[in-house]
């Protein structure tokens, strides 16, 4: 029977296709393998076990459904922990292992979590540090075995006959409508808002996309999973490949991928631009230690796959050259990835076309798409084949899934994939689905050749840096306006490595401290490049800082000699920001603080 709750995938596996290595990871070097059996076995222990505790389905309502918040890396656990929690009805609240604890606070307070679980010792103590303000908590535990802690495994319930009907009966409980999780977001207040997706918006999701895998992957292939399972992009393509039977590899970190990739030999793994460019810079940092003909040799094979077009037949004397090229070069990098990569899932931010294009050429097959937590996420991506890819757009729309463009271009969805709402909050809600069910992205797009769907800007001021991770400026910028030596300040890194800043100093507070130091305040040009200023702006960013996350935090800057006006046109009449102005007229000094890394 075809599943329709996200925990029926688990027992479509073992009907159609039961693996011995369902889930495998790292345990004391060696790669441990999870079957689906022992997979089902340890969910319905687990579920036991919670609903033993009194956990799960106390009504229908989302209230009365207890909620459950992980902490981890990608691991087996993660994922045994997300179906164990659904089919007892209550729903799991992931959230990001970097939070800030003011945000975790929040989240967790928010949603009245009961229990927490972490994968070590450094969250552990992250969620203990605040446990006297989140009274909800009942308990932590955690996925490695720490001393003062509570470990998962003391939850996993044998369980009698008696316990096996009571979960049967919490199974059959859970309808597809309900609730299945909240994501929380990065919100413009500077609070996280809770995405609310049911079973029906994410399986539908799934069983729209998982049949655009079929030439790429099946039952006797592998994935490596590395990015995190707490956001809905990694979450879902887990449950695509758990309904195909691909079995899931989950990386040690990021800093291993390369050797886990060598190791695994995926068909398939998904990624963010930014980890993209990192293997490209990583390839061509290694081009460039080669020397006499091999460098040249590896530099005409680059400068041959910067030349294709998917949609164009560039000639016979082209296609033999990239036939070469293919052969001595481009094999290689190939074999860097495991040697059976068929197509990479990227997502999340927008990935540069010269990476689309080189990559491709090298036979390794980019499936860019497009899609946010609220739409659960996909809306768009394009296809394996030939035909259904185009450079520079985010493919085709998945089908059951309609997309129209508002008067202004903003990209709007509707479909069965939109989220039931923001949690707790109809108001925010309310803005962003219309009276009609079409979901308002913040996005801006057209359409190239009919049905290519591409982003060419963003109406909303939160924007994702390269590695696909949400930074919302105002917060930021209202923060560190509270030191005296800000006067202004917008925060840059749309599609970026980093969150940088552009800087208007306040200059009679900063003349009367350059006077107290001895530094010469004749020339503001001078002033604003003494390196005496610089490092004192830099205090000033590692004094605020740490209010942030890790992604939101600024790492480089530039200061401007020149205050935002209205005159000027970077200012609104009601003294807004105008981004976008600000952008164009300071295109240069943002590239400076892009241009060392």
């Amino acid at each position: 029977m075809t599943p329709t709750r996200l925990f029926d995938c688990l027992d479509w596996q073992l009907q159609k296709f039961p693996k011995e290595d369902m889930f495998a990871a790292k345990e004391n070097g060696i790669w441990r393998k999870y079957s689906t059996r022992e997979i089902k076995q340890m969910v319905d222990s687990l579920s036991m076990g919670l609903l033993h505790a009194g956990l799960g389905y106390q009504d229908g309502s989302i209230e009365g459904r207890d909620k459950i918040a992980i902490l981890s890396n990608n691991r087996p656990e993660w994922m045994i922990l997300d179906l164990a929690v659904q089919q007892t009805g209550a729903v799991l609240t992931p959230i990001y292992p970097t939070i800030s604890v003011m945000e975790l606070e929040f989240i967790l307070n928010d949603a009245a979590i009961k229990l927490v679980f972490v994968s070590d010792q450094e969250l552990y103590n992250k969620v203990q540090s605040i446990r006297d303000k989140t009274p909800s908590v009942q308990a932590v535990y955690t996925f490695n075995n720490i001393q003062e802690a509570l470990h998962w495994k003391d939850l996993l319930h044998t369980g009698n006959d008696e316990d096996l009907q009571q979960l049967k009966v919490s199974k059959e409980m859970v309808r597809p409508e309900e609730l299945a999780t909240i994501l929380y977001t990065s919100g413009t207040t500077g609070f996280p808002k809770g995405v609310m997706l049911s079973h029906h918006n994410i399986l539908d999701n799934i069983m729209n996309v998982e049949e655009l895998l079929e030439p790429i992957c099946g039952s006797t292939d592998r994935s490596l999973s590395f990015l995190p399972l707490n956001h809905i992009f990694e979450r879902v393509i887990t449950y695509i490949y758990m309904y195909r039977g691909v079995s899931v590899y989950y990386a040690e970190s990021l800093d291993t991928v390369g050797e886990n990739l060598r190791e695994v030999k995926p068909s398939l793994f998904s990624t963010v631009p930014r980890l993209l460019e990192k293997v490209y810079e990583r390839i061509m940092n290694k081009g460039k230690e080669l020397t006499g003909i091999k460098k040249k040799l590896f530099f005409w094979a680059v400068s041959v796959g910067n030349r294709y077009e998917i949609d164009k037949n560039l000639g016979l004397w082209y296609n033999i050259q990239l036939a070469i090229a293919n052969k001595l070069i481009f094999s290689k990098w190939r074999e860097a990835l495991g040697g059976n990569v068929r197509a990479i899932v990227t997502g999340a931010a927008a990935c540069q076309v010269r990476l689309l294009r080189i990559f491709t050429s090298a036979k390794l097959v980019v499936m860019e798409g497009y899609g946010l937590t609220e739409t659960s996420p996909v809306i768009s991506v394009n296809r394996y084949e030939t035909f259904g890819r185009k450079f520079g757009t985010v493919g085709n729309v998945i089908k059951n899934v309609e997309v129209k463009l508002a008067e202004d271009g903003e990209i709007c969805c509707k479909g069965s994939n939109v989220m039931m709402g923001y949690y707790k909050r109809p108001d925010l809600t309310a803005e962003c689905i219309d009276s009609e069910g079409w979901f308002h992205t913040g996005d801006i797009g057209v359409w190239v050749d009919g049905n290519f769907l591409k982003i060419t800007d963003r109406k909303k001021e939160i924007f994702k840096t390269s590695g696909g991770k949400y930074v919302a400026p105002q917060p930021i910028e209202n923060k560190m306006k509270e030191s005296p030596f800000i006067e202004q300040m917008m925060v840059v890194g749309a599609e970026r490595k980093f969150t940088g800043a552009l800087i208007v100093p306040a200059m009679g507070n900063l003349s009367s401290w350059c006077q107290k130091h001895g530094i010469d305040t004749s020339s503001t040009d001078k002033l604003l490049s003494n390196p005496k200023v610089i490092e004192h702006y830099k205090t000033i960013m590692e004094k605020y800082n740490p209010f942030f996350n890790p992604v939101e935090q600024v790492k480089k800057f530039e200061l401007l000699n020149a205050e935002w006006t209205i005159n000027g046109g970077e200012l609104t009449p009601t003294l807004k920001l105008k981004r976008k102005v600000i952008m164009e007229k300071y295109a240069d000094a943002i590239e400076r603080i892009y241009a060392a890394d």
